[in-house]
Parts: structure tokens; sequence; C-alpha cells
């Protein structure tokens, strides 16, 4: 009796226990979705998507040219779609023909790189001097105490010495890196989304962003920084797709050709020294080079990689996959990544290394042999120990600045365009410095680092969309867009007390365009919607990009300079705090 009894709850215990929902159950209401099943190959690396062939047949193409058009079209499309932002940031580079906001700092600082190895202490009319002969003005030899490293600087100096000390010649390298920025994109964005157009619309939609254009038209750092961490990703997506190719190479094939996981090979394979990998230790190099921020998006970068070996070897069937992952991966990661960036960066303060150590060189370049003499570190070469004092007091100069500025902000505004920054402001009268001489009233004629308003009101709902298919859909897509945004923009909240600007947010508008473009993805529908479905995705997605187009177009005097009557300045103005 006894023992019937129990067997009885044992079993109604168990049928409990199969009615009882699993995780993915309880999630799914949330939107969760479980992989389907497929073959192994299609999950490591997906195919990319095709246009379907109701489109040629609507324009009456032929099959054969069809093909060839969606052949080309990688390329083509980002191509394209680069020649429009370069064609837009090129133009009238040259104006205003000033020295704008911080460009008072860079461009000289470059100069003097190029020419001494280090940057030097300018006279305070040196600016008037510089635009009134061109630039032909003597290079003073009194080190300068600066607090950014030289990298940025040596990009701009490179245009410098093409093109002149003058407006063009310092604006020339971020406007050219400020374009191919946009080719990257477009086919990082191809690459992740497997789809050309949507690779291509992020990359539009940063061409259309105002931030990212007044940043590719002013000498100032960050936008040098934006480039290397992009390229650094974009290595990082391409090592990805190559890993994962490879571990579906090593895997078993059934005899329906079905490539199937094994847990065996997924925990043993190794995947080679991934020269993508290391290329991105370079430019994560690059970045610290260019600026101290560029360490949080190394660590995040590194963590993400690492995080990515693990999804490929658990899609592949491994058993252990965090296991075989810092067994076969993590070295190459760290060894690929850290040890490359410092040595790069290290590098990067050569011709600071090898100025005059008799004072009569960089600043704090004779250190170890005067001040900072004997100690228990006199073993170290001069130079060496002299950095290190140096780096020192930069980071004491970086915790410690609280001065107040008319432009700072906080970074819990950058999202919404709380405080933009004005580099450049004039009010020329009627028929003077472009203003109709029609005007009436005075003009303005400003340069605005603002982000093109919907785009980034967009974005605040495409983050949340981003954070969503994260969490519930488990899209790498996602998470990887995710972490660009908080390795660009969280680390800021924690200096809340420090004199920041709106436009250090332009480290992560790439992964704000790219958060956009999937929620417009999503917009347009799945694949195998209804045509009804697609009408309508179609429509809205293209009245949100139209409008961030228009609205592009409408603050274009704002972003260039260009002088319009004050009342049309005053009508752009949509925030009391733009002002």
């Amino acid at each position: 009796m006894t023992s019937t009894a129990s067997s009885t709850d044992t079993r109604q215990g168990q049928a409990t226990e199969e009615r009882r929902p699993s995780w993915q159950q309880r999630l799914r209401r949330f939107g969760y979705n479980a992989p389907p099943r497929s073959d192994v190959r299609d999950r490591l690396v997906p195919p990319y998507a095709e246009p379907s062939p109701r489109i040629w047949a609507a324009f009456g193409l032929r099959h054969e040219v069809a093909e060839r058009i969606t052949r080309w079209s990688g390329w083509g499309g980002p191509l394209l779609v680069t020649l429009m932002a370069g064609l837009m940031r090129f133009w009238n580079l040259g104006s205003p023909k000033a020295v704008i906001f911080d460009e008072t700092y860079y461009a000289k600082d470059a100069w003097a790189l190029i020419h001494r190895g280090y940057e030097v202490n300018w006279d305070k009319n040196a600016n008037d001097l510089i635009l009134q002969n061109n630039g032909h003005v003597g290079i003073p030899s009194d080190a300068a105490y600066v607090v950014h490293p030289p990298v940025g600087k040596y990009v701009i100096g490179l245009g410098e010495w093409m093109f002149g000390f003058n407006p063009f010649g310092w604006r020339f390298m971020t406007a050219l890196l400020g374009t191919l920025s946009v080719l990257l994109l477009c086919r990082i964005g191809r690459r992740m989304f497997r789809s050309t157009f949507l690779g291509c619309l992020a990359g539009a939609l940063m061409a259309v962003d105002g931030l990212h254009f007044v940043m590719s038209r002013t000498s100032l750092l960050d936008g040098v920084l934006m480039f290397f961490v992009l390229a650094a990703f974009g290595c990082l997506v391409v090592d990805r797709d190559r890993a994962r190719a490879r571990l579906a190479a090593a895997l078993p094939t059934d005899p329906d050709g079905l490539v199937r996981p094994d847990a065996h090979i997924a925990e043993s394979t190794r995947l080679g020294w991934r020269p993508w990998r290391w290329t991105a230790g370079l430019m994560l190099g690059l970045a610290l080079g260019t600026k101290w921020s560029g360490l949080y998006i190394l660590f995040a970068f590194c963590v993400m990689a690492v995080l990515w070996d693990v999804g490929a070897r658990r899609v592949a069937g491994a058993r252990h996959p965090y296991v075989a992952a810092l067994k076969h991966d993590t070295g190459i990661t760290f060894l690929a990544t850290v040890p490359v960036a410092i040595a790069t960066y290290f590098i990067s303060w050569t011709g600071w290394i090898l100025s005059p150590t008799n004072g009569k060189g960089g600043y704090f370049r004779n250190w170890a042999a005067t001040d900072g003499k004997g100690g228990s570190w006199a073993f170290l070469p001069d130079w060496l120990r002299s950095l290190w004092h140096y780096e020192h007091e930069v980071y004491e100069f970086h915790v410690g600045l609280s001065s107040p500025h008319t432009y700072q902000s906080n970074p819990w505004s950058w999202i919404v365009l709380g405080r933009p920054v004005s580099y450049f402001y004039e009010s020329p009268l009627p028929g003077k410095d472009g203003c109709p001489a029609d005007a009436g009233d005075k003009c303005a004629r400003e340069v605005l680092a603002l982000g093109t308003p919907l785009l980034w009101w967009a974005a605040c709902f495409a983050i949340v969309y981003v954070l969503w298919r994260w969490a519930f859909r488990r899209d790498w897509r996602a998470g990887a867009i995710a972490c660009g945004i908080a390795a660009g923009y969280l680390p800021w909240f924690m200096y809340q007390e420090r004199t920041i600007f709106f436009f250090y947010a332009i480290i992560f508008v790439p992964f704000l365009c790219l958060a956009v473009a999937m929620m417009i993805g999503a917009i347009l529908g799945p694949p195998g919607s209804t045509e009804r479905r697609r009408v309508i995705g179609a429509a809205s997605a293209g009245v949100l990009v139209l409008l961030i187009a228009w609205n592009f177009i409408y603050f274009w005097p704002l972003y260039t300079g260009t002088a319009i009557p004050i009342d049309q300045w005053r009508s752009r103005m949509w925030l009391d705090t733009w002002v």
C-alpha cells in the first residue's frame, strides 16, 4: 500500500514538473523566441539576404543582370553612400576661415609635432598671425604641457603637411576619416545584418548626422578617436565571421549534407592566429594614443570578443564553451589586443622620447635626470620614468578638471541633445560675410555641434529596442551595438563633476546609427511577412528616414557656418539650452 502510494506521488510529481513552463516559455510572454534549429553552418555564418525576385521583375531586369547587380552592390552601395558623405564634408571645408573652438590647441600642436616631435607654447596672437600669413609663421621651441597623447595630433598634422598650415589643411584628415568612417559603417552594418540595404542605411544615417558632420569638418581629436574605435569594431566583426567559418568547416556533415554539432571538435579546434584580431589591437592602440577614453573601449571590446568565441563554440556543440574559450581563445585575444595596444601607445610617443634631454626637448622629458633622479625605480630607462611621471600628472589633471565652461553638459542630457556646443559664432551685418542684403536685421553665422535631432530622438527608442532584442531574442548584433554605446557613453557618468562636453558622444554615434538601422529593419518586417505588412512597414520606415534627412537639411546652415537672418536662426533653436 505504501509502495503504491509512493509510486503514485512520484508520477504525479513528474507530471507536475512536465507541465511547469520552461524558462523559455516564461520569457516568451516578453517576446523571447528560441533560435530555430537548422544547419549549424548557417547558424555559425548566416548567408547574406538577397533582394526579392519581384523587385527585379518590377524593373524588367533579366536574371543574369539582377545577379550581377546583387554581386556588385556589396561594394557599390557603400561607395555611393560614401561619395555622398565625402562631397558634403569636403564642400567648402576651409570655411569658416578661422580657428574655431579647440582647433586653437590641436591644429597648432599638430604643426609643432610634425616639425619638432613635441608640442610647444605659442604666442597669444598666434592664431591671427597664422590666418594672416597662411601658416607661414615661426615655430617656438619652448615645450608645452599638454594632456592628450599624440596620435590624433599626428593625424591632423598629416593634413597640414600635405595642404599647409591653414583651415583646409588642419581639417583635411578629420574630413577624410569622417568620410571613410561612413564606408566602414556601411560594410560593418552589411556584415552584421547580412543585408546590403540595412548596412548602407546605417552609413547614410551617419552621413546625415549633424554631430558627425561637424566633427568631420573640425580638427578635434574626438573624430579621429571615433574612426579608430569603429575600425577596431569592424576588425572584430570580420574576425568573428572568419573564426566561425573555420569552426563550421571543421564540423562533421551528415548523410543529408547538413553540418551537425560535435562536442569534441567544438571544444578542441584551434582557430589560428586570427590576423583581424591583431589588427583590432592596433586600432585600439591608436585609439588609446588619441585619447585615454579609448581604454574603456579596449576593455569592453576584449570582453565582447571572448563572449563571441564562447557563443561560437556553444553553437558548434561544446558542452563547456566557457572552458573551451578560456583554453583556446582568451590567450590570443589578450595577446592580440592589450600588449599590441600598449606597444602602439608607447611607439606613438617616439617624437617626444627622441627629443633632447637637456631641457630643450618635450615637456618633462628631462624629469628623470633632474627632479626624479634616484629612487627605487632608477634601473628603468630615463625616458620611461619621465613618461610615467608625465602620464601621472596628466591623470591628476583629468580627474581634477572642474573649471566651469559655458557649453559643458552632463552626460544624462547627451542622448536627447540637451546642450550642444557652439564652435563658432558671428553676427554679420546685411550685405557682409554672406548675410543677404535684404535681411533687414543682422544675421547669425554659427557652427553648432548638434546631432540631427530626429535621428537622435529616434535613437532613444532604438536603444530600448536593441536592449530588448539582446535580452529576449539573444541577438548578438543587438549585444554588440549595446556594447559599443555603453563603452563610449557610460564611463562619463563616473565624471559628472568634471568639465565635459556633448561632442564626446561622437565616439558612439556609429552604434546609434546601427541601432536605428536595426530598428528600421524590424519596422520593415521579417522575411515571409505578408504584402500588407511589408507595405505598411516600408511606408513607415521611409517616412522616418525622409524626416531625418529633411532635419539634417534644415539645420545645414548651423552645421556649416552659413549666414542666415537672425529670425531663421532663432527658429532653429528648438530648445532653450541650445542658445
